[in-house]
């Protein structure tokens, strides 16, 4: 008897350790996921008031016409300067100095004194800075990794 136990206990654990070979789904939520969230969730944290956003951002950016441009943004406490300079044209830099000035949200920052038809506007991440549209907004698409400025 003693015997028949051990078996059908042996068997019984055998049986509930076969888990592992079951495979179970799981779901991952994507970063769209996460920054739904996030935005629906205010605790009183934002770009403005949590990051270390001071400093120099550098990038190349898309133009219409040519190789791009390279752009350099220095951030201090509340004022900027920002060069541009178009490669492979020779005299083309520029250099802009001004105020900023910060959304209602803390997350987007508006340059000052900026000419009308460059855009202005530029969303304040962790290490980056990323430029938006004309109309304030994030650009999308294959090209929008191409606006990043990298601290």
């Amino acid at each position: 008897m003693k015997k028949l136990f051990i078996m059908i206990a042996a068997a019984a654990l055998l049986y509930s350790c076969g888990g592992n070979t079951q495979k179970k789904e799981e779901s991952q939520a994507s970063v769209e996921d996460f920054s739904a969230i996030a935005e629906s969730v205010s605790d009183g944290h934002n770009a403005q008031n949590s990051l270390d956003y001071e400093g120099i951002y550098t990038g190349t950016l898309p133009t219409a016409s040519g190789e791009g441009m390279l752009v350099t943004i220095t951030l201090s406490d509340s004022t900027y300067t920002r060069n541009i300079e178009y490669i492979g044209k020779k005299g083309s830099k520029t250099e802009e100095k001004g105020k900023y000035t910060w959304g209602k949200d803390g997350s987007v920052i508006t340059l000052q004194n900026v000419d009308k038809e460059s855009p202005s506007q530029y969303f304040v991440g962790e290490n980056t800075l990323t430029q938006l549209d004309m109309d304030g907004n994030k650009i999308t698409g294959d090209m929008a990794e191409l606006y990043i400025l990298k601290k």
